[in-house]
């Protein structure tokens, strides 16, 4: 199977603008950002989506969500900010490789969408 966008760009093999990256994960500015700030944080490890993320996954999915607040603060961000994790074509996931979505800088409404 090829690598996914985000596989390449936490390979190096494309290019980004990477603000963070640890063993476990990438983040890097969205190139069509729907926010002042928006940027996607990505596992290296390839899950396509949350929904076939698996129970050994779980020390993972909880460094993602305790990575987000530190990279939405050093963004100037650091107790307002918005994370978003699309599961699926049907809600605007377009790359499957699971990723989450930090968003900041203008007000958002509620409900999304």
């Amino acid at each position: 199977m090829s690598k996914t966008l985000f596989e390449k760009i936490c390979d190096r093999e494309i290019p980004a603008e990477i603000v963070y990256e640890d063993e476990l994960c990438v983040a890097f500015k969205d190139i069509h950002p729907q926010a002042p700030v928006h940027i996607q944080l990505v596992p290296r490890k390839a899950i396509t989506m949350l929904s076939n993320a698996e129970s050994s996954d779980q020390a993972l999915l909880g460094h993602l969500l305790l990575t987000a607040p530190k990279i939405a603060a050093a963004q100037g961000y650091p107790d307002a900010f918005r994370l978003a994790i699309n599961n699926g074509a049907a809600v605007g996931q377009s790359v499957f490789h699971l990723h989450v979505h930090i968003l900041a800088g203008r007000p958002f409404k509620w409900p999304p969408g």
